[in-house]
C-alpha cells in the first residue's frame, strides 16, 4: 500500500500538469484564431467600404447620364436644324 501512494500522487500531479498544459495550449490557439478573425473582419470591412464608395460613384454617374443624353439630343436637334437652314 505504501508503494501505491507515491504512484497515485505522481499520477495526480501528471494529470494536473497535463490539464494545465492543455488549457494553456487551447488558450493560445483560441487567441490566435481570434486574432486571425479580427484581421479577416478588418479586411472585409475595408472591402465593403471600398465597394460602397464605388457604388455611390456609379450611382452619381447613373443619375447624370439621362441629363447628358438629353443635352446630346438637344444639341443634335440644333445641329440638324442649322444644317437644314444652311442647305
Amino acid at each position: 500500500m505504501s508503494a501505491l501512494i507515491p504512484a497515485i500522487v505522481t499520477a495526480i500531479i501528471t494529470g494536473i500538469c497535463s490539464i494545465i498544459v492543455a488549457v494553456i495550449t487551447a488558450d493560445g490557439v483560441g487567441n490566435k484564431v481570434l486574432n486571425e478573425m479580427k484581421t479577416a473582419q478588418a479586411v472585409t470591412d475595408t472591402k465593403i467600404s471600398e465597394l460602397t464608395r464605388e457604388v455611390r460613384e456609379h450611382n452619381g454617374f447613373a443619375r447624370r447620364m439621362p441629363v447628358v443624353e438629353q443635352k446630346i439630343e438637344d444639341i443634335d436637334r440644333r445641329v440638324n436644324n442649322l444644317e437644314k437652314k444652311g442647305a
